[in-house]
């Protein structure tokens, strides 16, 4: 029986480049992605395609309403910034909880699956600053996870795998034309538009897009026109 993971699968470049590091490595692969009343539905059909042209074994949707706690552009009447003027701030973006929540429904289910790998695309380095991307919170979760679960008590030891986390956007780009990740079914915009058109002026469009250029490789974003 082949090894199974539980990829967190968002519809974005960095998750999409994990599930094939996933595959990469031998594992049979799930995935999870959230329904969570965010501002725009297009991440989760770009998930749906990201998830079925890479045969993926299960992709489980599951709906949570964080549109209940807000405090949030993703999810609240709060704009989305377009001025990148702080990196030191966090930004509007931030999801109050976001992957600490995430990660504990994906281990509840992940659990009742019998899987003990579960990977996620954070990344500490060209990422917008938020506190549960980084290699502490991660250790953090392992921890707990470990401590919370029947699987954990039980001697299946659970690891939380972050294979970006220390990667450059070009690199994650280049390594995801090398495992043959067709960037096109991703988005990573903050803010498209009705057409599933990425904005790009959004913090997450414009890493992706200096991503790309870094890498050398043809950006097959689908971005609305600026006048």
């Amino acid at each position: 029986m082949s090894k199974k993971a539980l990829v967190s699968l968002s519809g974005g470049l960095d998750s999409a480049t994990t599930l094939a590091i996933a595959l990469s490595e031998g594992y049979q692969v799930y995935a999870i992605s959230y329904n969570y009343e965010q501002r725009n539905s297009v991440e989760l059909q770009a998930a749906r395609q990201v998830a079925k042209s890479m045969n993926v074994e299960n992709h489980k949707i599951m709906n949570i309403d964080l549109s209940q706690i807000g405090g949030s552009a993703l999810t609240d009447d709060i704009p989305v910034p377009t001025d990148n003027s702080s990196e030191e701030e966090i930004p509007a973006t931030y999801v109050p909880g976001r992957n600490l929540i995430f990660l504990s429904l994906a281990l509840a289910w992940a659990e009742v699956n019998h899987i003990y790998d579960l990977f996620i695309g954070v990344n500490s380095l060209d990422y917008s600053g938020y506190p549960d991307c980084r290699p502490e919170f991660i250790k953090s979760f392992q921890k707990t996870a470990n401590l919370a679960t029947k699987a954990g008590v039980t001697g299946n030891d659970i690891k939380v795998h972050t294979p970006i986390i220390e990667m450059t956007k070009a690199e994650i780009i280049k390594k995801g034309v090398d495992l043959g990740v067709d960037y096109s079914k991703t988005i990573s915009c903050y803010n498209p538009d009705e057409q599933g058109r990425a904005c790009g002026v959004c913090d997450s469009c414009r890493l992706r897009r200096e991503g790309f250029q870094k890498a050398g490789v043809p950006d097959p974003t689908n971005y609305q026109e600026k006048e």
